[in-house]
């Protein structure tokens, strides 16, 4: 089974997600598949209250916060995988390096290797952060990253068996509600 969730910060999903995961998993095979490279004090506080949410929900943790493809072999084919998040992920690959420079084929890459990894999973929970469907104006780096985002959404939400939405601490589901 395959999961998309997106939405707001701090709406629940990744709570969800986790639920979610636990759900599904086979006995030992739970994995959360962790994506933020930690860049200041915020994201570092990020992490440790990610952690302390899944203390003792049996989580095994893999850190790959980019090339997810050369992982392959590493894969649990049994395993049930908690990604979070598809947002960080995409930021690692898109902005390598300081000098501003963005790597517009991320978003291809990003999406083409996380759907052949949720191939080789048994069950994969995808969770991202809705960034781009707002009308604000940014300047060309934000908006290739917003709309680079939104191309791996799509990609993974056309895959997915199940697809829903948090806003306003609220659920919505687009498919699948029943699988859950």
């Amino acid at each position: 089974m395959r999961i998309f969730i997106s939405g707001g910060a701090k709406n629940g999903k990744s709570m969800f997600a986790q639920e979610c995961a636990k759900k599904l998993a086979k006995e030992d095979h739970l994995w959360y598949l962790a994506t933020m490279e930690p860049r200041d004090d915020e994201d570092l506080a990020r992490v440790a209250r990610h952690r302390n949410e899944r203390a003792g929900w049996g989580f095994k943790t893999a850190e790959w916060g980019r090339n997810i493809a050369l992982h392959s072999d590493e894969i649990d084919c049994r395993g049930t995988y908690l990604v979070d998040s598809v947002t960080a992920l995409l930021s690692n690959e898109m902005f390598v390096g300081m000098a501003g420079d963005i790597n517009k084929a991320a978003p291809q890459k990003v999406a083409a290797e996380l759907l052949d990894f949720s191939e080789k999973a048994e069950n994969v929970v995808f969770v991202s952060d809705n960034i781009h469907c707002d009308a604000a104006f940014y300047d060309e780096w934000t908006d290739s990253y917003r709309a680079g985002l939104a191309f791996v959404d799509r990609a993974l939400a056309e895959k997915c068996d199940v697809v829903a939405e948090f806003s306003c601490g609220q659920i919505i589901f687009y498919k699948g509600a029943e699988l859950i």
